[in-house]
């Protein structure tokens, strides 16, 4: 009465409930990656477009009539604006494109283009990237 559970067959069914609660928290494990790599890709991208949005303002705000304007010849204070807000991301997997049209005079239009590559850390693809981009342009002020 007291030995080891037999099944129908007589045999002995000790390793049933480890295997399958093995496949089961495998499953589970997966899915809860996956859940947190949309997350972050969904982090990303948020960041991806508020950085060109904020990067466009400050662009438009520092024109030629600004006392530090940026123009295509100094892109770095502007490129500074976003990879300094870049927190838990990559920043050298960004990508700013300022251009003005005509140029950096008021009544000119700036566009930020900002593009960045984000990697999964699924277990699925390593070495996948998923390019993330997003751009905004503004009127210059000064």
């Amino acid at each position: 009465m007291y030995g080891p559970k037999l099944n129908q067959c007589g045999r002995r069914s000790r390793g049933q409930a480890a295997t399958e609660l093995a496949l089961g928290v495998s499953g589970l494990l997966m899915l809860m990656f996956v859940i947190a790599d949309f997350g972050r890709a969904i982090y990303a991208y948020n960041f991806v477009s508020y950085s060109a949005r904020e990067a466009t303002r400050y662009a438009a705000v520092h024109g030629s009539g600004s006392p530090s304007p940026v123009s295509s010849a100094n892109q770095d204070p502007l490129k500074n604006v976003v990879k300094n807000e870049a927190n838990g991301l990559d920043s050298t997997a960004l990508t700013i494109t300022p251009t003005w049209s005509p140029d950096n005079k008021p009544g000119s239009v700036v566009t930020v283009q900002v593009r960045y590559n984000f990697k999964p850390v699924g277990l699925f693809l390593p070495s996948t990237t998923v390019p993330l981009s997003a751009s905004s342009q503004m009127v210059i002020m000064h």
